[in-house]
């Protein structure tokens, strides 16, 4: 059902929390586990990564909409998310380069959303009591209703996801001249990390996220990217076992985000779910080789044990995040990979964190 005119709606969290609102894109009922991410921008690139996949987005930022929505900031091939929570809603749009307004773009897509809510409020809630499911619905008052359906939304623990967005078949990506060839495993990959790695030199074949090694390796490719994605690292095993093998072969190996988690579970680190996570674009993170610092894009809900990558002697703790002192990258000492939980590709910086590539392309020769 199109949302033509604006509907009341409401937002019920597990812990009981009720918050009203008006609604916004399509007038229906959805679920998800809550996450709020703190950039001033970019909200198109957030409701198309993978990453949110099944999860209900507050924006913290005051205006949501005001510069529409534009073909090139697409990070996937369709939105990707649960639904929208956000302050206040932006009807209009102001740029020129824009396609068309938010909400049509929303409902579109058939993503059930709220406005006008204390954001603040619900924002220091999460934070105080930690990230939980709720449903959001413009279609049922009754709170009854809404328990019920609150109920069948699955906790993200132990929640393989990965093989709900990844590619459905194998395709390649780049210029075929370029001087390297590298697999990726795509694990709900954003389409700009693909940019930054063709920019550097590298024509790349994408793989599904259930490939085996063997699959990967049988066009001979001088490295392999292990993309980001949703969902719980620990439910992964195909994904950690594919790696343990790259690992044994000795050949290049790059991560982030989820690929990051992946690798550090290959090498026997254990993963764990945060208690709000990190989403945002001003994370600041520190190189422990440089002694540097970077403002970095963010957007995870599990982490990896900073006391493990401490206590393996093959592990090196590359970077740090300053805020709460998590992991944020390791590199092997005794072969050709690294990983960072965070996203290089996402310019916060702007430049910061592009020389991981540039890294990773030099691990190629």
């Amino acid at each position: 059902m199109t949302n033509t005119t604006q509907h009341e709606a409401i937002l019920m969290l597990e812990d009981g929390l009720v918050l009203k609102g008006k609604s916004i894109g399509k007038i229906g009922t959805t679920g998800g586990e809550l996450c709020f991410n703190t950039g001033m921008t970019g909200y198109q690139e957030i409701y198309t990564d993978p990453s949110y996949f099944g999860q209900l987005i507050i924006n913290t930022t005051a205006h949501i909409g005001n510069y529409g929505v534009a073909t090139k900031e697409q990070e996937s091939g369709k939105v990707q998310f649960a639904g929208l929570i956000c302050g206040q809603f932006s009807k209009v749009y102001s740029r020129a380069s824009a396609y068309q307004s938010l909400g049509q773009y929303l409902t579109g897509a058939g993503i059930v959303g709220i406005a006008d809510v204390d954001t603040r409020r619900l924002v220091r809630h999460i934070r105080s009591k930690g990230a939980m499911n709720a449903v959001i619905s413009s279609e049922f008052s009754d709170v009854d209703v809404l328990a019920k359906h609150l109920s069948t939304v699955p906790n993200m623990d132990h929640l393989e996801l990965s093989s709900k967005v990844t590619t459905d078949e194998v395709h390649f990506y780049g210029d075929p001249m370029a001087k390297w060839k590298v697999s990726v495993l795509d694990l709900g990959i954003k389409t700009n990390i693909l940019r930054n790695l063709a920019a550097r030199g590298m024509y790349m074949q994408v793989f599904p996220a259930k490939t085996s090694f063997a699959d990967m390796m049988a066009w001979h490719p001088d490295g392999i990217f292990i993309s980001n994605g949703p969902g719980d690292p620990a439910s992964m095993d195909y994904a950690v076992d594919t790696v343990k093998l790259a690992l044994e072969a000795n050949i290049p190996l790059f991560g982030i985000c989820l690929g990051h988690q992946i690798l550090a579970r290959a090498c026997g680190i254990s993963t764990f779910k945060m208690h709000h996570g990190h989403r945002g674009l001003n994370h600041p993170v520190k190189n422990l080789i440089s002694g540097r610092s970077e403002i970095t894009s963010q957007n995870h809900g599990f982490a990896v044990s900073l006391e493990d990558v401490q206590n393996h002697p093959d592990l090196l703790l590359t970077h740090i995040n300053l805020n709460d002192q998590s992991v944020e990258g390791i590199r092997l000492k005794n072969r050709p990979a690294f990983s960072v939980q965070y996203h290089p590709e996402a310019s916060p910086g702007p430049h910061d964190s592009v020389y991981l590539f540039e890294e990773f392309e030099g691990m190629l020769g």
